[in-house]
């Protein structure tokens, strides 16, 4: 690693450390979001219900993409960077070549099955709706089918980019594509294609902006091998079981929260269609508007995850202790801006991604309320776990991923909505939420009793 990420690291000022690794993540977050947000936005203008959910309900299904990219991205981050502050140079390359031909290999073999079950895929996503179905299937054959791949790498790229402190060189690679996709998507839509296509239009802009991204992201590596400045290796290499393993479990957490948060979304789709498409398409648009929020906070636990990582393995506890408080505290902080943002214009914000709904807007804004409250609780949970895969407690970030999204809130909306057949299915996730946040804390505390003062054995890195 140059001496200036080092640097970064090992004793720049916490605060100074924290922006410069987090702030370049936030906003490519935020700009991720944006854009995943712009195909909605785009055929909303003048769109249909129908058009609006057939995306909506795509969106499980296109970040499992996101869910293989972070089993294999976010365990190679644990590992680089404890590896790094560890002083140990070839375990790192070993974890980012496994990283990337392993997530290749996955995300192909998930790109397959979709197209081999399409339509049945379709229907288990919420799609069953006869003026949904044809949509969502043309959406899922262009972005997961033909996509998928580049997708997943493109992600997973951003990842091992800032595993070695690089945070602003993946955020451009990951905001160019979102910002791509925010211009191509009107001209696809609105010039290129003939009304009536906007599904295909905007399934189209989203392919090939995260093509353009994976392009940036392979020649800025090959720019850092040319110069000999990197740690990172993509090249395929002989694997060990230590390297294997530890990717593994660092990522599986992660994983498994954003395959559970796909299954929630699938779950809360099917329900909410029995309640007409009016209602699929309001809580499509407040999901949406809702991961602001989410993004930012996972931006800000992702930015700080490389100097956790490193401050732990290199045995600087009061460092790393100044660097969870200070990320922790932002993240609630901006989640609470978001939830009073999202209380106060809930309409107007619905309305954005809404122009020609009636009922829909006004269940839209319902659900978001709902929903926000949720996000402070949350906050707290993500930054637990991305501590946690940090220090390599695979365990606790496991539990918490679990608990948040799949072993509670799925359960809770079928109980609660016997009571309230449409906000009970969606307030089952901020009381997830709460309940998540007070495990994180217990957990928390007691790591810091028990290992704060400790050495990490060079077995668990």
């Amino acid at each position: 690693m140059p001496q200036s990420k080092e640097h970064l690291f090992s004793s720049a000022p916490v605060p100074e450390a924290v922006l410069r690794l987090a702030l370049p993540t936030i906003v490519s977050q935020i700009i991720l979001v944006l854009y995943n947000m712009a195909d909605t936005f785009f055929i909303g203008r003048r769109g249909t219900d129908a058009m609006i959910t057939a995306a909506a309900v795509c969106m499980p299904a296109f970040m499992f993409l996101s869910a293989i990219s972070n089993l294999f991205g976010i365990g190679a981050v644990g590992v680089i960077s404890r590896s790094i502050g560890a002083r140990q140079p070839e375990k790192a390359k070993e974890a980012a070549s496994f990283a990337f031909w392993g997530c290749f290999g996955a995300a192909g073999l998930y790109s397959l099955l979709c197209f081999a079950f399409l339509s049945p895929y379709v229907d288990l996503l919420g799609g069953k709706a006869g003026a949904v179905h044809p949509l969502a299937a043309e959406y899922l054959l262009l972005t997961v089918v033909c996509g998928g791949v580049i997708t997943a790498e493109n992600t997973l790229m951003g990842h091992l980019i800032r595993a070695e402190g690089r945070s602003l060189a993946a955020s451009v690679g990951i905001g160019m594509g979102g910002i791509l996709n925010i211009l191509l998507d009107p001209l696809f839509m609105f010039v290129i294609f003939p009304r009536g296509q906007e599904v295909r239009a905007a399934a189209l802009a989203t392919l090939l902006s995260n093509a353009a991204a994976l392009a940036y992201f392979c020649l800025y590596y090959l720019s850092l091998k040319r110069r000999k400045i990197t740690t990172l290796s993509l090249r395929p290499r002989r694997l060990t079981k230590p390297v294997v393993r530890g990717v593994l479990a660092t990522g599986t957490p992660a994983c498994l929260m954003t395959l559970c948060e796909n299954l929630s979304y699938v779950v809360l789709d099917n329900l909410m269609a029995a309640n007409g498409i009016p209602a699929q398409a309001g809580i499509g648009v407040a999901k949406k508007v809702n991961m602001l929020a989410h993004c930012m906070v996972r931006g800000m636990s992702q930015g700080v995850l490389p100097l956790i990582g490193y401050t732990w393995a290199a045995g600087m506890r009061d460092r790393m202790r100044r660097a969870v408080r200070l990320s922790a505290g932002a993240s609630v902080g901006l989640a609470v801006l978001c939830m009073t943002v999202s209380l106060i214009f809930a309409v107007p914000l619905v309305r954005l991604f809404n122009q020609h709904g009636g009922e829909s807007v006004a269940l839209g804004a319902h659900f978001l309320r709902i929903l926000c409250v949720g996000g402070p609780f949350s906050a707290w949970a993500y930054s637990c776990i991305s501590i946690f895969q940090g220090v390599n407690e695979n365990r606790r970030s496991l539990l918490l991923a679990l608990m948040r999204k799949g072993v509670l809130d799925i359960p809770l909306m079928f109980i609660l909505r016997i009571a309230f057949p449409l906000s009970g299915i969606v307030a089952a996730t901020p009381l997830t939420d709460g309940i998540v946040c007070l495990a994180a804390a217990i957990l928390y505390l007691r790591f810091v009793r028990r290992h704060v003062e400790t050495v990490p054995d060079p077995e668990d890195i």
